[in-house]
Order: structure tokens, then sequence, then C-alpha cells
């Protein structure tokens, strides 16, 4: 049998190399994608970064201190006369469901876009008007540069403050995504669901206890 020449020799090491790099890069996307903890068919989107705010009790909330469990983000503030009332009556009646359902460990955390007026005693009072569950559900301030890149540079939503002259007198000064976020014990956000499209909620829902099973 003939030997090879040694060029079609080296082409065919080439080939066998750039295959194999296909595959192994191929592997490393599916594993940042799908990942340990993570829910067949569900996406990573990105993950949440550190961050440092303030609980409606004062006490200090970190990133780390969610490391671990499957939680849903929210953005509202309390003086909004837009959709914030109704994003938190969809996130209550939620989290009702899900206790119910056996997701009682999956907790809410509702971030203040106006920290400026939400300090923790009006994130108290907006939360008790609602029945939110301290040990299960979070409202968090903060510092209001802290929030703004929390908001565009870690959930990658929107957010913005109309401008003098159209501001008063507007029902939501401040400007804000309807978004819930699913975040997984990984710190990995794994969706965006509008939270006032009840089908977007009920797929949520869903995805919830898929990737509160997994592990």
């Amino acid at each position: 049998m003939p030997r090879l020449d040694d060029t079609r020799a080296r082409r065919l090491v080439w080939i066998a190399l750039a295959a194999t790099l296909v595959i192994v890069v191929a592997v490393a996307l599916w594993k940042l994608r799908f990942g340990p903890g993570s829910a067949a068919g569900l996406p990573v989107y990105g993950d949440v970064p550190p961050f440092a705010l303030v609980e409606r009790d004062g006490r200090a909330v970190t990133s780390a201190s969610l490391t671990g469990q499957v939680w849903i983000a929210d953005f509202i503030f309390t003086r909004c006369g837009g959709m914030c009332p109704g994003l938190t009556t969809t996130m209550a009646a939620l989290m009702r469901r899900l206790a119910r359902d056996g997701g009682g460990d999956v907790r809410a955390v509702t971030i203040t876009v106006d920290p400026a007026h939400d300090d923790p005693a009006a994130l108290s009072r907006y939360a008790e008007r609602y029945g939110a569950d301290p040990a299960r559900w979070l409202f968090l301030t903060g510092e209001h540069d802290a929030i703004e890149r929390l908001v565009r540079d870690g959930f990658r939503l929107s957010i913005a403050e109309l401008p003098p002259g159209e501001r008063e007198g507007s029902p939501e000064p401040i400007t804000h995504s309807d978004r819930f976020v699913l975040v997984d014990r990984y710190l990995r956000i794994r969706g965006y669901y509008h939270g006032t499209d009840p089908e977007s909620v009920a797929q949520l829902e869903t995805d919830v206890a898929r990737l509160a099973q997994a592990r």
C-alpha cells in the first residue's frame, strides 16, 4: 500500500486537529449554557454581578447572600402610578401560588428604581400593602448609581428618568422594564418574562418549578 506524501499527511493532521477543536469549543459552549444546576431548555443569559443593597428592615443584602437560591427579580418604585402596582400584585399572587405548590423556597427580590425616595421605611410600608412575607420576598434600595448599573449592566434592562418638565404630573416619572427575571442558584440569569402578560407569567411559573428541581 503506497505511503501518503508528507503534504497530504500534514493536511489530514490539521483537519483532525480542526475537527477536535470544533468539538471542544462546542462542548465548552454547551457547558457554559447548560452548566451545573441548569434546567434543560433554559438558556443562560448572563451572570448577576456582585451587588450590596439594603433591605426594608435595614439589613444589608448582597448577591453572595442569594447564592444557592432560586429567585425572581423585578423593578418598581413606590410612588409609581403606572404599571408598578400591577407588577407587585402579580408577584404577590405568584409567590402565593409557589408556596401552595411546593415552591416555598423560591424568593422574590424587588428592587426600587427610585432610591432617592424609596428608603427602607417607604419600602416597608409598600411591602405591607401587598402582604409580602419578609422571609421570602425582599425589597431592596441603595445608592442611585449602583442600582442604575445593576439594572442596566447586570440585568440588561432599561431604566430612565423623564426630563424636567415631563416628570412633573407623570404617573411614571421613571421609565423601566416590566420584566420579571429568573435567577438560578449560581446567580445566572435564566429567563425574562413580561410581568404584565399573564401568558409570560405562566411560563415563568413553569420555568421556576423546573429550575427549583435542578441541582
